[in-house]
């Protein structure tokens, strides 16, 4: 009898969904005990109201909360990058890149860093720099990713601009 991996998946897609809602979440198990809390970082209001800021727009409100955020823990490579985020689309590209090299020092593997990066680079006008954040995004998304795809277009947008031949996939 030949078995194909999807129907081992909707078999095990089944299984899971018999489970009650606590043991799914608690990673299987099915007894009776209560599913352990996730050891998870507790939310930083300054960090939430930050974002909330930038999604609106408001780079200039949102700088001082994540420098909080980022002094209470130097450990959070999303306020970082967040932190980077504003101080570019404040005006200030240069000023961005060591704060995205500081959330990428802490996660190498951080795809939104990595793309904004790029994008600062390219506003500096460094494509050498940019394409090596493509080429680092292109080797972390397995199958092409969001982040790849808008640096991607960038770096395409920069090049018909300026007249440069493109490297990309």
């Amino acid at each position: 009898m030949k078995v194909t991996w999807l129907a081992v998946i909707v078999a095990l897609g089944a299984v899971v969904a018999g489970l009650p809602n606590d043991a799914r979440a608690a990673g299987g198990g099915g007894d009776d005990r209560p599913a352990r809390p996730a050891l998870e970082k507790p939310v930083d209001a300054d960090y939430t109201a930050a974002v909330k800021a930038i999604k609106s727009e408001k780079f200039a409100v949102a700088i001082p909360l994540l420098e909080g955020v980022v002094k209470r823990d130097a450990t959070n490579a999303d306020a970082y990058n967040w932190l980077a985020y504003a101080t570019r689309k404040s005006g200030d590209p240069a000023a961005s890149i060591p704060i995205y090299q500081k959330a990428l020092a802490l996660d190498p593997k951080h795809r939104g860093a990595h793309e904004y990066i790029g994008e600062a680079y390219l506003i500096l006008g460094d494509l050498a720099k940019a394409r090596e954040h493509l080429a680092r995004l292109d080797s972390l998304c397995f199958f092409s990713c969001e982040e790849y795809r808008d640096l991607k277009k960038a770096v395409e947008q920069y090049e018909k601009k300026n007249g440069k031949t493109s490297g990309t996939r």
